[in-house]
């Protein structure tokens, strides 16, 4: 039972991260209808971003969850930078194709290819890590429980449930959200309604953007930072989104959940006897979301946004 809690106290944790992600990029999807290839790289531009500016801020005093200050102010930091390069990269490249769904989707990946570059070319290849000393497990689980959860942990889950939250009320109770809605809904209708989608679907880029980074920078605290950390769990957070029903926002936040729990529970086959490891994780995964998918081919949440 302590295992199995184990697992479940590690999916939670994997899951916040991919949580975050699938929101991102179900939002370009429902309002830019297009599968954005370059996500996976925006969350590692925001990691990025966020480990030089925790250089600067990292040695302001006090913690917050076990984590220096310093660290949330280089979170907000990398989110920023991650929101702008998008929206950049929106006004040069995408906005100015005149070409479909597949052809902005084909231009993503060539996005990709020039950020991950970038990212190389400026930092190497190497494997870095935020300089932020890992404290032992938390010990009234520990010993309660049997359960080994850190500090660090409560701070990826809680920060991430923030801005879950913080993200609902924008989209149910502002009127920016319901424009968001809106638009995703029916462009064209929302445009004859007087609603400014280009001012929407730029504030798309920096909220799905601004996610996919805090996202980005939770992985990277939560493993370690290289230049391939977004491309590398890209494939799990569109997995994510297409169990929770493409361009469904809350489908994301579903399927990222029930992807990031089964990606982390796997181990839990070979411990029953099968032969899968942990490597065979994002398999499973995938092999669950086909099956679900079989079922309900709009996926869990259809087409709620």
């Amino acid at each position: 039972m302590a295992q199995i809690l184990q697992y479940l106290a590690n999916g939670l944790v994997f899951s916040s991260i991919i949580i975050l992600g699938s929101i991102g990029l179900s939002l370009v999807y429902s309002i830019a209808d297009f599968a954005n290839f370059a996500h996976g790289d925006t969350m590692t531009l925001g990691a990025y971003g966020a480990f030089v500016a925790f250089g600067v801020f990292g040695g302001l005093g006090g913690t917050v969850l076990g984590l220096p200050i310093g660290f949330f102010i280089a979170l907000a930091v990398g989110m920023a930078l991650a929101a702008v390069v998008a929206v950049l990269t929106h006004i040069l490249v995408y906005k100015p194709l005149d070409t479909d769904s597949i052809g902005l989707l084909i231009t993503s990946i060539g996005v990709a290819f020039v950020y991950r570059a970038v990212l190389q070319a400026s930092f190497g290849t190497d494997f870095l890590q935020y300089d932020i000393r890992r404290s032992g497990p938390i010990q009234v689980l520990l010993d309660t429980l049997g359960v080994a959860v850190t500090q660090r942990d409560v701070a990826i889950i809680v920060s991430a449930a923030v801005l879950v939250v913080a993200l609902h009320l924008l989209l149910q109770r502002t009127t920016l959200g319901r424009k968001m809605r809106a638009t995703a809904d029916n462009p064209d209708l929302a445009r004859v309604s007087g609603i400014r989608t280009d001012r929407v679907i730029l504030v798309m880029w920096v909220v799905g953007s601004a996610l996919a980074a805090a996202g980005g920078v939770f992985l990277a605290l939560y493993s370690q930072l290289d230049p391939r950390i977004g491309f590398n769990i890209l494939l799990v957070v569109f997995a994510a989104v297409i169990l929770g029903g493409i361009g469904s926002v809350y489908g994301a936040m579903l399927g990222g959940l029930l992807i990031g729990m089964l990606h982390e529970l796997t181990p839990l086959l070979g411990d029953i006897g099968l032969p899968i490891s942990n490597a065979y994780a994002p398999a499973v995964a995938f092999v669950i979301m086909v099956a679900v998918l079989l079922v309900r081919p709009r996926g869990i949440a259809g087409d709620m946004t």
